[in-house]
């Protein structure tokens, strides 16, 4: 039977070896402890320690001390959440009623008779300034209002000009092999929907066809008026539907479209990014009566030109819900483009200027700040692998802003569980809380602002993001991130 003297030396040894045997088999080691309901689910996640970085804190108490922290000062790519970097520097630099201008100009230098019996000896030259929103629905008010001043025939060309943003040109499929993705597409200073052609699908049951409508029409390009009914399963109808956007010149559907289905709205970027506004424009004017007599090109506004109008974008404001709800990242690229183009209108933006406007605005808010090391951009919409943030900067900086003037507009900007944009899905309680999300295929992350359940009128500020190459761990993180949301609103 052993004695206490031999306890006395054996204890220790055991208890490192309790230690050791802890650290070898517990994947899920913390910072600090959790509570048992959030330590359960992190353990039913699967989600290694070293994968992910968390902050929760109170929203309107300065330098409160977190509820929860865990490897906050660890740099982790935040995805799309890196959009709230971006809103805030705009919201705070450019203020909420910010808008962009697209200018009309007209051309007729040396022409006999500018505007006569409805032609226009000349050129109309479009000339944008990075509105985000110039869709089908804007343009088509844009090409009205040229209609407006007399002009139904133009003899001579439709020049566009998107010469106040220097951006390189790149592949869209580059990032991830997707070049039909929206999500792709580059940002311009005369972008027109995205860049992409909106297909509509509506089921004829007595032509056992499909008619299909495209917004904006192309000009030239050849987009079959209807494909083929089928009986199957709505299922994948995209595959179905077996689709070739390859070529350029034209659309091809080789299958058939389940009328199961209803009527479906499809979104692809063109297959020629370059291309595109030329063929919008062309297209869209001519399918509203006007005629175009020379050809529809790239090119910049002569010093001749004489301004006819400007057509004003929607608020920053209202821009900003669309770009954070659903997650729009060459809208994010607009507008991390627009904080150097408002900084110095005399030379082109880019995104090189841009990150130097955003890392002196960041100086000027936290300076040497103890860890607000300023954040890694690229082109601020968390479409890159090569963005970096602490949870712990991103949640002092979601502080701040709560403090700030334009508070209501960024948190009305931002999706709500179970409600709408991008957490529509959430299974949290429904409204309880206003997060961006963030989603590649190595990261997934939330942040934003938690409601109290229990305490009225109180927020926390909550930011997770998981990083990880094994798509199972990306695959469990929204659960896992709607019971830290549920845990943080019972606070």
């Amino acid at each position: 039977m052993p004695t206490m003297r031999d306890l006395e030396f054996v204890m220790p040894l055991l208890s490192k070896l309790a230690s050791c045997l802890l650290l070898l088999f517990a994947p899920t080691l913390w910072a600090q402890s959790l509570p048992a309901d959030l330590e359960a689910a992190f353990v039913r996640a699967r989600i290694p320690k070293e994968a992910v970085s968390l902050y929760v804190v109170d929203a309107g108490v300065a330098n409160a001390a977190p509820l929860l922290a865990h490897r906050a000062s660890a740099a982790m790519n935040p995805a799309s959440t890196m959009k709230l970097v971006t809103s805030a520097a705009a919201l705070d630099l450019l203020g909420p009623a910010y808008t962009w201008q697209t200018q009309v100009l007209i051309d007729a230098a040396g022409k006999d008779g500018a505007i006569k019996n409805g032609v226009l000896n000349g050129d109309v030259i479009i000339k944008g300034g990075g509105d985000p929103k110039l869709v089908v629905e804007r343009l088509g008010l844009l090409l009205n209002r040229i209609r407006s001043l007399g002009i139904q025939t133009i003899n001579g060309d439709m020049v566009l000009d998107n010469s106040a943003f220097a951006v390189p040109a790149t592949n869209p499929a580059a990032f991830d092999g997707e070049p039909s993705k929206p999500y792709n597409a580059s940002p311009d200073a005369l972008l027109i929907n995205y860049k992409s052609v909106v297909m509509t699908f509506t089921p004829n049951a007595w032509a056992n066809a499909a008619s299909v409508q495209y917004d904006p029409p192309l000009a030239g390009i050849a987009m079959p008026a209807s494909v083929p009914l089928s009986n199957a399963d709505c299922g994948d109808y995209r595959s179905a539907l077996r689709a070739d956007f390859s070529d350029a010149k034209r659309i091809r559907f080789l299958g058939s479209y389940p009328k199961s289905c209803g009527e479906r709205v499809w979104s692809i970027a063109y297959a020629d990014p370059s291309a595109f506004a030329a063929l919008a424009v062309r297209g869209l004017w001519e399918g509203m009566g006007g005629k175009l007599l020379g050809i529809s090109r790239a090119g910049q506004a002569p010093a001749q030109a004489k301004l006819a109008f400007t057509l004003a974008s929607p608020s920053l404001a209202d821009v900003m819900r669309d770009m954070n709800k659903f997650s729009n990242n060459v809208m994010a690229q607009q507008l991390f483009l627009t904080l150097s183009l408002n900084a110095d209108s005399s030379k082109p933006a880019s995104f090189e200027a841009s990150r130097a406007v955003l890392a002196a605005w960041w100086r000027a808010r936290y300076g040497a700040t103890a860890g607000m090391d300023a954040p890694t951009v690229d082109n601020g919409s968390g479409l890159s692998r090569s963005e970096r943030i602490t949870s712990g900067a991103l949640a002092r900086l979601l502080q701040d802003a709560y403090a700030a003037p334009f508070m209501p507009e960024l948190i009305a900007s931002l999706p709500q569980t179970g409600v709408d944009g991008t957490l529509r899905n959430s299974k949290a309680a429904l409204g309880i809380a206003h997060l961006k999300t963030g989603s590649l295929n190595s990261v997934a992350a939330r942040a934003g602002y938690v409601d109290s359940q229990k305490t009225l009128g109180k927020r926390y500020v909550l930011v997770a993001i998981v990083n990880s190459d094994n798509p199972a761990v990306i695959a469990q993180a929204p659960g896992l991130f709607d019971a830290l949301i549920s845990w943080t609103a019972a606070q």
